[in-house]
């Protein structure tokens, strides 16, 4: 099997459905620089990025890739590489900069402008309100945990809704709420760096009836694209065959998919086993009006997969990063690798075959309530220099793509293992190379090459496949 063949641009077009949308995705905080400019004000990110030994090589995400200021550049490249859709989000900390009150004109203005040029370029633009990026302000007043941040996003929503809601195609609330609440709130890795393990669970709670209290506010704002969550989702297996690492990969599983997507598609938690309750009590009683409040019906929903996850009981004995050592240690299971697989640059497990089946689990689990469904990330590092003078040849992310695409189309055609499936498009996470979180720039996504010392973009081999796969679909796969 080679790239000009089963795995080429043009037989993948050939089997995607003619609205099949093909597009990119980027984050505000990962790309836009600019973080004391316009007058936004600092996200807890900013602040978790100033502790020491919290980003890798101390890198700053003060500049990025300057994205506020090369906007139209980058605009031309989304227009060159051809997509259908540009997945971007809106700096709520840019916007709002306090979390509450007072909205900042010049934030306002820059997003209209963004808007304005995509449309002009024929792209259609989906909005993200919330990538992480939370107003200090909020934080300071204990972030996710506190009930007040759902009510103050969605008076932040309502705004961005009456402000944008002519122009945005799809609206998408909140991204992957299990990351902030795993890596945020229980490991502390991520801003806002609070390792509580299962004490995190308020987070969870809150950010769902963030999403639901979201959608009601665009939809009070009139907007006329349509509205959708985006979660992480990996399918998850036991290490073993064993009583404990069963019943962990059936929690881990929960923890993981069902206590996100289970209240926002079927209106109620999952009920949780005898032996996690006294782990789980933190999120404390839940009330019928909240569940309803985030039970909102929905347009689509956003899956974002890289990697499956295989756990087994007990503390593993492989090294843990110092980092994650005294949280994980704490923890009743322990994840394993998948030797069979090849790797990515963060180590993850190359396995388009998982995406098949999860896409499988998700009709399983929700048939018919579960609405049409974007892939809204999918991508992969790569080891890349830091600096280029020609196209970069990443084949290997080629290839990512290319199987991760295939897998998606065969399990949702007619007669696939996931055909109940209503699959309308597929994100590359990223159009360029960024500030990778904790990470730092030490990670490469891009289908483009950023120069972070001259902030030069350079296109790779994947983008010119992305672009010739976006012109075949555009000509019907011929």
């Amino acid at each position: 099997m080679t790239l000009e063949s089963t795995e080429s641009a043009t037989e993948l077009a050939s089997r995607m459905p003619p609205s099949f949308t093909l597009g990119v995705a980027a984050a505000a905080f990962q790309i836009e620089g600019a973080v004391t400019d316009g007058g936004r004000g600092p996200s807890g990110w900013d602040a978790f990025a100033e502790k020491p030994g919290a980003i890798l090589g101390g890198h700053s995400p003060a500049v990025a890739c300057d994205h506020y200021n090369r906007l139209p550049e980058d605009v031309a490249l989304l227009q060159e590489l051809g997509v259908d859709s540009y997945r971007f989000s809106l700096s709520w900390p840019r916007i709002q900069p306090d979390g509450r009150g007072s909205f900042n004109k010049e934030g306002l203005d820059f997003y209209d402008r963004l808007l304005d040029q995509l449309l002009a370029a024929g792209i259609a633009p989906m909005a993200t309100l919330y990538h992480w990026d939370t107003p200090l302000p909020l934080e300071h007043r204990g972030g996710w945990l506190n009930r007040e941040t759902a009510e103050q996003f969605s008076e932040y929503a309502q705004a961005a809704g009456e402000r944008y809601g002519d122009r945005v195609a799809q609206w998408v609330t909140l991204n992957e709420p299990v990351s902030v609440t795993l890596n945020g709130y229980a490991l502390g890795v991520h801003a806002p760096g609070h390792a509580l393990l299962f004490d995190a669970f308020p987070s969870i709670h809150h950010q769902l009836l963030a999403h639901g209290l979201g959608v009601q506010a665009l939809r009070a704002a009139g907007v006329a694209g349509g509205i959708g969550v985006t979660n992480l989702h990996a399918p998850v297996r036991p290490a073993s065959r064993k009583i404990g690492d069963r019943l962990v990969a059936h929690l881990y599983d929960l923890l993981m998919n069902r206590i996100y997507a289970d209240p926002v598609l079927l209106g109620r938690y999952p009920a949780l086993p005898l032996y996690a309750r006294p782990w789980l009590r933190s999120i404390g009683k839940i009330s019928d009006a909240d569940l309803r409040t985030i039970h909102q019906p929905l347009d689509f929903y956003g899956l974002n997969y890289y990697f499956p996850v295989k756990v087994a009981m007990g503390r593993g004995s492989a090294s843990i990063p110092a980092d994650l050592h005294k949280a994980v240690a704490r923890l009743p299971f322990h994840e394993v690798g998948y030797p069979e697989y090849g790797s990515t640059g963060f180590g993850w497990p190359v396995a388009p075959d998982h995406l098949a089946v999860l896409l499988k689990e998700l009709h399983d689990r929700y048939g018919d309530v579960l609405p049409p469904v974007y892939i809204t990330e999918g991508g992969a590092s790569f080891p890349e220099p830091d600096s280029v003078t020609e196209t970069l040849q990443d084949q290997d992310r080629v290839r990512y793509l290319a199987t991760h695409l295939d897998a998606a189309l065969t399990a949702t055609a007619p007669g696939g293992i996931a055909s109940g499936i209503d699959l309308r498009g597929y994100y590359v996470w990223t159009l360029m190379d960024n500030f990778e979180w904790a990470a730092g720039y030490s990670q490469r996504f891009g289908l483009v090459h950023v120069d972070f010392q001259t902030l030069a973009r350079t296109p790779k081999q994947s983008f010119y496949w992305y672009q010739a796969l976006s012109r075949a679909r555009a000509a019907g796969g011929k």
